[in-house]
């Protein structure tokens, strides 16, 4: 038996078509007829009142899957400046290869014929969709061409009100050019900001000389000029370090002569001292010999209490031994063998020790 492939199932069956009048077969289809049912209706209600939008491309390239042709679809219609939405959709939904397509559809898989109107677009239907979306598509340029005009007159508003405050900023420095006399100052275009400056003109004459040590210092908050004065630079000092002289940290102190080098930061042995510290620093607090002080002064005689290491006997006699020694240094005696001290105790032995009678 050739076996019989269900699209809706997607599965290949070898008992032959009478698969479609299966309960499986039949909730299936329904469940994707309800779900392109969904995007058919949203699509229906602009044939009357279509939407035209501007275009965006990551909203309006959407494609969709149509189940009664088997094929990949643009949902929407644009020209990359103008999109009618659900165009494309509608358009499909009305030619002639979708309703042969459809038809076919319905008779494999078994759908409900009262069903199958909802998914075709008549020609009467698509003909009142282009005559609506056409006049969308005029109210739209005129909605765009009347918020162009109004952002041209917000351009031109701006554009003369710059210049009314350029020519306002203008008009003290014409000013000030005709009190000095220059034919050259006022015959300056307007554009030009620095003609009330290119005569060398600065503010009224106290005296006949005209150096300009001897010239009157300008009220600048009454010249609307739109730089900011920041006052007149001193430079009898040498200048400063933006004008490449010496910084006052690399200068010579006069207390301590040119000579003088001045030190900055600690010393060569102060960093060291700082860096043993820092190390101290890193052990444990109550080691030991951590408080002992190592600029206490001790003599000669000075003997710890434990005495001194000692292999056999008693731990005093190593103390006795050692003071003994200790005075025979002295006196230039050499030490006695039969010395008490120095005299060793056999360890004593035990009867349950073998390894001495061994």
């Amino acid at each position: 038996m050739v076996g019989f492939y269900c699209q809706v199932c997607r599965q290949t069956f070898f008992e032959g078509k009478g698969h479609i009048y299966g309960k499986t077969h039949q909730e299936r289809l329904k469940r994707i007829l309800a779900k392109f049912y969904e995007k058919v209706k949203e699509a229906r209600k602009t044939i009357k009142n279509p939407a035209v939008v501007k275009f965006d491309s990551t909203k309006h390239l959407v494609n969709m899957w149509c189940h009664c042709c088997q094929q990949e679809l643009l949902k929407h219609t644009t020209n990359n400046n103008v999109t009618v939405l659900h165009g494309g959709l509608l358009e499909h939904m009305a030619s002639a290869e979708h309703k042969k397509k459809t038809g076919a559809f319905w008779w494999e898989c078994n759908a409900d014929q009262k069903l199958k109107s909802k998914f075709l677009v008549s020609e009467e239907e698509i003909e009142k969709f282009k005559t609506e979306v056409a006049k969308a598509l005029d109210s739209y340029e005129e909605k765009e061409d009347e918020y162009i005009k109004q952002q041209a007159a917000h351009i031109r508003e701006v554009e003369q009100r710059r210049l009314e405050i350029l020519q306002s900023s203008i008009e003290p420095e014409s000013a000030a050019g005709a009190v000095c006399g220059e034919p050259e100052c006022g015959s300056q275009e307007p554009g030009n900001s620095s003609s009330a400056f290119s005569c060398g003109y600065i503010g009224p004459v106290v005296e006949e000389d005209t150096t300009l040590h001897h010239l009157e210092e300008p009220n600048w908050e009454d010249v609307t000029h739109p730089l900011t004065f920041i006052g007149h630079q001193d430079a009898s000092m040498g200048g400063n370090i933006h004008s490449g002289a010496t910084p006052p940290w690399l200068m010579d102190d006069p207390e301590e002569g040119s000579s003088a080098v001045k030190q900055i930061g600690p010393s060569h042995e102060e960093f060291v001292k700082h860096k043993e510290l820092e190390k101290l620093r890193k052990l444990p607090p109550n080691r030991v010999g951590a408080n002992f002080d190592h600029a206490s002064q001790t003599d000669a005689g000075w003997l710890p209490s434990f005495g001194r290491v000692w292999n056999s006997g008693r731990r005093w006699q190593s103390r006795h031994q050692f003071r003994a020694e200790e005075g025979a240094n002295k006196s230039g005696q050499k030490r006695k063998k039969d010395d008490p001290c120095k005299e060793k105790k056999k360890p004593k032995q035990e009867p349950w020790d073998s390894s001495h009678n061994s």
